[in-house]
C-alpha cells in the first residue's frame, strides 16, 4: 500500500507537529515513535504516556437484547455484564479458531464493541451477517477516535479534567466531561497500567490531546512503546500471538470462557475449544525467556536442546523494564513447564531460552480496595 494510499488519524497533524516517525500500520499511516521506544516505554512506566489508538474501530451494537445476541458469536460471558463495565472477548469461528479479540462495553440500552483495526473488515460483516438475523442493528462509528493515556499517573491527569472519574477501577466505563470535550472513559488499556482509554468524537480528538499533552505528566508514545509494554505484560497481539487457527484454549485464554458458557456450549468452534478443555490442546502459548541479550523474534523455531523442534517464537523484543530480551510463543505441552529448557533458531543461530511464568512485568491495573 502506497503512502497516499493509507488512512490517517484525527491526530496525524499534531503527529507532524511533534516530529513523529511515521509507518504503515494495518492500513494507517501511525506514529512508531517520538522521542524513542525506549525512552517513551520508560516514561509510561514512570508516569504518563499519551497513545493514538483511533485506527481501533468502535462498532455500536443495538436491539431488543444485544448482550444475549452477542453470546452466538463469543464463548464470553456478556448478558451477566454490568452497564457501566467492560469486558475482554474473542470472536471465534465454528472450528474454534480466533477471529479477533475485542473490548466490550454494556451501556444498558446498547453495546460498545472495539475491534483490531487489521481485523476490521473481517469484523464488520461477521457481526453483520451473525447478528443481523437476530435483530441487532450493527452500527459501525467511524467517527469516534481512541486515545490511551497510561501509566501511574494517568488515571491522576484524566481525573483532574473530571473529578466524576475518581472512583473508577479497572474496566469501569462512564460518561466524562474531560475539559468540555464529551468522551466516554474506558479504565483499561493495553500496557499493563492502569490509565483510561477515551472514545472522543473525531473532530475533538485533536484539541484533548493537547490538552492532555499541555500537562508536563504526559508524553507521547508510539506503536513502538506500546508493543514492547504489551510483551512485557504478556498480552496478546491479534496476528502474532492469535489468528483463526489458534483456539483460546492454546492461547491460554480460558478465563475468558465461564462455567455457565462451557455448560451450554452453544458458541462457535464449542466442540474442539472444549475437547481440548478436557483433554489438552496439541500446544499452548508461554512466556519465553532468552538468556543472553539478543532479542528473539517472531517466526523463530523453538528445540529442546539437541532434539527435535517443539515450537515458534509470535512475539519478541526487548523489554525495557525488565533490561533483558522477552518473548511468547508456542511449544508442545511436555514443553511447557516453567523453567524448560529451549534453543531459538535465530537466522541460523542458536540462542538458549527457558519457558518463563507471565507477565514479565507486573500487572498495575487499578483495582480498588
Amino acid at each position: 500500500m502506497s503512502a497516499n494510499q493509507l488512512k490517517r488519524t484525527p491526530l496525524h497533524g499534531l503527529h507532524l507537529e511533534l516530529d513523529a516517525r511515521l509507518v504503515p500500520f494495518a492500513g494507517w499511516e501511525m506514529p512508531i515513535q517520538f522521542e524513542g521506544v525506549v525512552a517513551e516505554h520508560t516514561w509510561c512506566r514512570a508516569s504518563a504516556a499519551l497513545f493514538d489508538v483511533a485506527h481501533m474501530a468502535v462498532v455500536e451494537l443495538w436491539g431488543e437484547d444485544p448482550t444475549a445476541a452477542l453470546e452466538t458469536i463469543t464463548p464470553g460471558g456478556y448478558r451477566n455484564l454490568a452497564p457501566g463495565r467492560q469486558r475482554y472477548g474473542l470472536f471465534t469461528n465454528d472450528t474454534g479458531g480466533i477471529i479477533d479479540d475485542f473490548m466490550g462495553v454494556n451501556w444498558g440500552d446498547h453495546l460498545t464493541l472495539v475491534v483490531n483495526a487489521g481485523r476490521a473488515d473481517v469484523d464488520l460483516p461477521h457481526l453483520s451477517d451473525r447478528l443481523g438475523p437476530l435483530g441487532i442493528d450493527v452500527r459501525p462509528a467511524p467517527d469516534i477516535a481512541l486515545l490511551a493515556i497510561q501509566g501511574p499517573l494517568a488515571a491522576d491527569v484524566v481525573i483532574a479534567l473530571d473529578p466524576g472519574l475518581a472512583d473508577t477501577v479497572f474496566l469501569d466505563a462512564r460518561r466524562a466531561d474531560l475539559g468540555g470535550v464529551q468522551a466516554c472513559a474506558f479504565r483499561a488499556g493495553y500496557t499493563g497500567e492502569d490509565g483510561f482509554e477515551l472514545a472522543v468524537p473525531a473532530e475533538d480528538a485533536e484539541a484533548l490531546a493537547r490538552r492532555l499533552l499541555s500537562d508536563d505528566r504526559v508524553k507521547p508514545a508510539g506503536l513502538g512503546a506500546r508493543d514492547t509494554l504489551r510483551l512485557e505484560a504478556g498480552l496478546c497481539l491479534y496476528g502474532n500471538d492469535l489468528d483463526e487457527t489458534t483456539s483460546p484454549v492454546e492461547a491460554d485464554l480460558k478465563w475468558t470462557i465461564p462455567k455457565r458458557r462451557r455448560d451450554a456450549a452453544d458458541f462457535p468452534g464449542a466442540g474442539r475449544i472444549l475437547d481440548e478443555w478436557s483433554h489438552g490442546p496439541q500446544r499452548v502459548r508461554v512466556g519465553i525467556q532468552p538468556l543472553g541479550r539478543r532479542p528473539v523474534r517472531d517466526r523463530a523455531t523453538l528445540h529442546i536442546p539437541g532434539g527435535e523442534a517443539v515450537g515458534t517464537v509470535t512475539s519478541g523484543g526487548f523489554g525495557p523494564s525488565v533490561e533483558a530480551p522477552v518473548a511468547m510463543g508456542y511449544v508442545q505441552p511436555e514443553a511447557a513447564a516453567i523453567g524448560t529448557e529451549l534453543i531459538a533458531d535465530v537466522r541460523g543461530r542458536d540462542e538458549a531460552c527457558v519457558v518463563a511464568s507471565l507477565p514479565f512485568f507486573p500487572h498495575r491495573f487499578h483495582r480498588g480496595a
